[in-house]
């Protein structure tokens, strides 16, 4: 079946998000979920309207497919602040509680939580073993350093 924007029964006049690019052609956003069962959708056809090329299979959109327009221009603003709230600050003129709000919904759009770390690393616990044996003369010095360097990957 074909469904074109807003044609679906129960969705006339909604529009689909439209992201407008750097060039400033407008497209539609890739649906994340099917608008009749709410469903996961899959893209199985892109075209290249340079060379007039259509590519059938099988594509994802990514992390990132799941956030709003708004968000992907916070994330791209983000990136462009090199990660400094305080720039984003003045660049958006939003307060740090304001932006720290709007990366906490980026990072849930994207599946996480703030603040949880993921697994991996040393523990407090091997970490203080690991100076405790340093201090106590039973590892030298570079051994205790490559055994935390080790750790943390």
């Amino acid at each position: 079946m074909v469904l074109e924007p807003g044609k679906a029964a129960g969705l006339e006049g909604k529009a689909p998000e439209v992201i407008v690019g750097k060039k400033g052609f407008r497209m539609n956003k890739i649906p994340t979920k099917c608008p009749l069962c709410g469903g996961e959708v899959t893209v199985t056809r892109i075209y290249c309207s340079n060379c007039d090329s259509t590519i059938e299979g099988r594509f994802t959109g990514g992390p990132f497919s799941q956030l709003s327009a708004d968000q992907l221009a916070f994330v791209e603003t983000f990136i462009r602040c090199e990660g400094k709230i305080t720039r984003m600050e003045d660049e958006l003129d939003l307060s740090y509680p304001t932006i720290r709000n709007r990366l906490h919904e980026v990072i849930r759009a994207l599946g996480y939580e703030p603040g949880v770390e993921e697994p991996g690393g040393i523990t407090d616990e091997r970490r203080q073993k690991i100076l405790e044996d340093l201090d106590g003369g039973r590892i030298s010095a570079e051994e205790a350093i490559r055994l935390l360097q080790e750790s943390e990957v």
